[in-house]
């Protein structure tokens, strides 16, 4: 009996076979975070009756009644409209384990196991996890847009094992691109993959494959603008826009998991796709030219608030970050009140991880020191450490309390400044 079910509970009636990631993942050697399961030869009627609860819209999907894992019908498919929702689902008895596994995106996804531990796998799955492939299953491939995502998310994914996208899997990716087919995917589903290849071990790599197979301007336009401009090689040696900002994304992995930061660096340099050709090399006031570009790339993509937010800010402010040195008192407490460390103080934390990223994410600097985050750790320990209770003990209420609370932030502040004046920081 497969892990999973319960003495406890009836098995499903029929042939069940765990599939998907969880036989992926076990094979690479990785934990298995979530099982699902694929049953042949039942129906709905059939699964109810032995406890299970259907939860699937499209096609029958079933809760374990004891371990709460999915178990769905085996099924096939049939392109019937666009984007990934356009596909009629069929499910009957005679549907075989084999035209299930047919229906899936990647050989290594289409690998299922028995109850026995034996492993199906018609399509060479196994073969292509050991020969470190991303290889499609069949032609129909190319039906589901969704799939340059998930394979750029795999491909991101699996980089630290060097698996590497088979050339006519990649030629099926540029055909779904040039089809038009992206602009047919929902925001939620997008937003989906994005999230999970952001939070991945190389988010770069994601946004990498998707250029190189043509989709990044469909589907991230605002950074697809990026390549091609120029930066000033002194505070730049890698010079395109582009190439910087995958650096900096390159450096958020390896500085915080948190999906904040990473979000952030991936925004903060929108705002230098829209400098007058003129200016370039420089940048001077991309920091508000992005706020705008970043605001409408959260609302198209759905983006969760609190992630918009520290985008925002980020983008807005990143440049007083890495002057945070030269700053005068008036100027730091104008970041801190704009970051709301006051009554938001984890923001402190995520803006500055997002602005090291930023300042390490160049061509041979990546282990360059950031004393800038440090430094304003510091300055808001002093400001936050002033306490609106003494100066309510002093009788100090209403707009006068507000201006006394300012001045002594001000006077903590320059303080800090004076201790740490050039040549002592």
């Amino acid at each position: 009996m497969p892990p999973g079910w319960s003495p406890d509970a009836p098995a499903p009636p029929g042939d069940c076979y765990l599939v998907g990631g969880a036989v992926r993942d076990a094979l690479l050697g990785e934990p298995v975070a979530e099982r699902d399961w694929v049953v042949v030869g039942s129906n709905p009627e059939a699964m109810q009756a032995a406890g299970y609860r259907p939860v699937g819209k499209d096609f029958p999907v079933f809760l374990h009644p004891v371990s709460g894992e999915e178990y769905a019908l085996a099924r096939t498919e049939r392109k019937s409209g666009h984007g990934y929702g356009g596909f009629t689902f069929h499910t009957a008895p005679d549907v075989t384990l084999e035209q299930d596994l047919a229906r899936r995106d990647l050989s290594i996804n289409a690998i299922a196991q028995a109850a026995d531990g034996r492993l199906i796998d018609p399509y060479g799955g196994a073969q292509d996890l050991s020969d470190r492939v991303l290889r499609h299953v069949s032609p129909h491939f190319v039906e589901d847009p969704l799939r340059v995502l998930r394979v750029a998310r795999f491909h991101a994914r699996l980089r630290p094992y060097g698996f590497e996208v088979h050339p006519d899997t990649r030629a099926l990716l540029n055909a779904i691109a040039a089809s038009g087919e992206l602009a047919h995917l929902t925001p939620e589903r997008s937003w989906k993959e994005t999230e999970k290849a952001l939070l991945g071990p190389a988010p770069q790599a994601f946004f990498g494959l998707l250029r190189e197979v043509h989709a990044l301007s469909a589907l991230y336009p605002e950074l697809d603008a990026l390549y091609g401009v120029p930066q000033t090689a002194r505070y730049h040696p890698e010079i395109d826009t582009g190439v910087h900002m995958m650096l900096a994304l390159e450096q958020a992995a390896r500085l915080s998991p948190r999906l904040d930061v990473r979000f952030a660096v991936l925004c903060h340099d929108f705002g230098k796709a829209k400098i007058p050709g003129f200016v370039l090399p420089g940048h001077r006031g991309h920091e508000k030219r992005g706020v705008p570009i970043v605001e409408a790339f959260c609302e198209r993509l759905r983006v969760p608030r609190a992630l918009r937010e520290i985008a925002v800010l980020v983008a807005e402010h990143h440049l007083h970050c890495h002057k945070a040195l030269e700053l005068r008192a008036q100027t730091l407490l104008k970041l801190f009140d704009a970051l709301d460390i006051w009554r938001r103080p984890e923001r402190l934390e995520a803006f500055l991880l997002a602005c090291e990223a930023d300042a390490r994410g160049r061509t041979g600097l990546s282990e360059e020191p950031y004393p800038q985050a440090d430094y304003l750790r510091e300055a808001a320990a002093a400001a936050s450490a002033v306490s609106a209770r003494q100066l309510l003990d002093r009788g100090l209420q209403g707009p006068a309390l507000g201006r006394e609370l300012r001045r002594e932030r001000l006077r903590a502040l320059e303080q800090l400044r004076e201790q740490r004046r050039p040549g002592q920081h």
